[in-house]
């Protein structure tokens, strides 16, 4: 008889207790959502608003929309709940709190979720990896510790692709982005850098190759609006020549650099704008051996629909002055298709990717590349290869060869 007493106390409590959540969430679904606020230390998101209302790109686009989809909606706890697990979880927050505060008219409340982030945070990636049967493997690998506003970086680096040569050796970083405000960001970088040159390339006896680069370039960077920002520093970089004797030379220029990013979302497609002017200019004035102005200029664009996507980009650049080779344009490399250097040249590219319906399971995905190259200047190989052989430091039969004439225009189609 006892315990049947007991069981009975039992079964009510638990129908009182869920009486009680019936209750509370029949009283939270009068109330809509009207407004969803992300707030973290130096960081906040008003996803109501009609601006840009992550500019940095603390979330994914997933659950950004995620959020923004609570808007309009009734009020939700188990929601709430969801979404600030997985803030948490991307953000490698300690905690997330939501608070449900008082909205502008009856009837509606806003959402704000207050994230707490751990004081420290260490992050390893690998920015590039990439294989050439030519050039061999090309690499970066960086280790960046995250002290509050403060980011210290330190990576290894070994890459025949970039550049005419092969740099292998050391980065370090130093970025702060909150220098006294939110607007204001500064970086400090430092590399340090071995030179190989191939073996055709040393037999052309150019005098300009150097063994060893060192690099010193501080920056800091101005938010003037949401979707714009100015950047100025300088660069003082030490080489040291290969032949005929190991001299030391200066390349010390000034770095004035201005983007612009702007992304447009809607129902089903994503939209991203970039673009981004950038000016290197040695001088005597700085006690640099080398004096030059190189200029370029970058768009990009890519749709997002879905799995799908497309990317279109467009680069250009010139180069006036005597430049040392780090500085040149290089063509050859995973980006630009042909091999050679040039003082003008304009790249256009588009890559996309899309999934076949015929294929899911399989290969649910499909990409392609079209590239065309248009030169102002002749297009001069580095390597001491006569001009009319096409074929350079990475010479493949996937590559276009190409003659040594003005206005070359050669387009090309991959697809993988």
């Amino acid at each position: 008889m006892k315990y049947a007493w007991l069981g009975c106390l039992l079964l009510m409590g638990s129908l009182l207790s869920a009486g009680t959540q019936d209750s509370e969430f029949n009283v939270n679904s009068r109330y809509t959502v009207e407004k969803v606020v992300i707030s973290a230390d130096g960081w906040r998101a008003d996803l109501a608003a009609n601006h840009d209302p992550d500019p940095d790109r603390k979330l994914s686009s997933t659950l950004r929309k995620d959020a923004t989809a609570l808007i309009g909606e009734k009020l939700n706890p188990t929601m709430l709940e969801d979404v600030g697990r997985r803030i948490r979880k991307e953000l490698h927050a300690r905690s997330v709190e939501h608070h449900v505060l008082r909205g502008k008219s009856p009837e509606y409340v806003q959402i704000v979720f207050e994230v707490k982030l751990r004081p420290a945070r260490f992050d390893v990636s690998v920015p590039k990896f990439l294989y050439s049967t030519k050039q061999n493997w090309s690499g970066l690998a960086e280790a960046t510790a995250t002290i509050g506003h403060n980011g210290f970086t330190v990576g290894g680096v070994s890459d025949a692709d970039e550049l005419t040569e092969r740099y292998s050796g050391l980065i370090a970083r130093y970025e702060n982005n909150k220098l006294g405000s939110d607007r204001v960001r500064f970086r400090f970088e430092f590399d340090d850098f071995h030179d190989q040159w191939n073996a055709a390339t040393e037999r052309g006896g150019l005098a300009s190759l150097y063994r060893s680069r060192t690099n010193f370039e501080p920056e800091v960077t101005i938010t003037l609006a949401r979707p714009l920002t100015v950047s100025f520093g300088a660069s003082f970089q030490q080489m040291q020549n290969q032949f005929p004797a190991a001299e030391t030379e200066a390349a010390n220029a000034l770095i004035t650099t201005l983007r612009y990013h702007r992304r447009l979302e809607d129902a089903e497609n994503q939209h991203d704008l970039d673009a981004g002017y950038s000016l290197r200019a040695a001088t005597k004035l700085l006690s640099s051996d080398f004096a030059y102005a190189r200029h370029h200029l970058q768009f990009r664009y890519m749709l997002t629909r879905g799995r799908n996507v497309f990317i279109d980009d467009l680069t250009a650049g010139t180069i006036s002055g005597n430049a040392p080779l780090f500085e040149r344009f290089s063509l050859g490399n995973a980006s630009t298709l042909l091999a050679g250097t040039s003082s003008i040249w304009i790249l256009w590219e588009g890559t996309g990717s899309f999934t076949t319906p015929w294929s899911i399971g399989t290969a649910p995905s499909r990409s392609f590349t079209i590239r065309a190259l248009f030169g102002t200047t002749t297009i001069r190989p580095l390597s001491g290869i006569p001009p009319g052989s096409g074929c350079d430091r990475a010479c493949s039969p996937w590559r276009w060869r190409f003659p040594s004439a003005k206005g070359t225009s050669i387009p090309s189609l991959w697809w993988a």
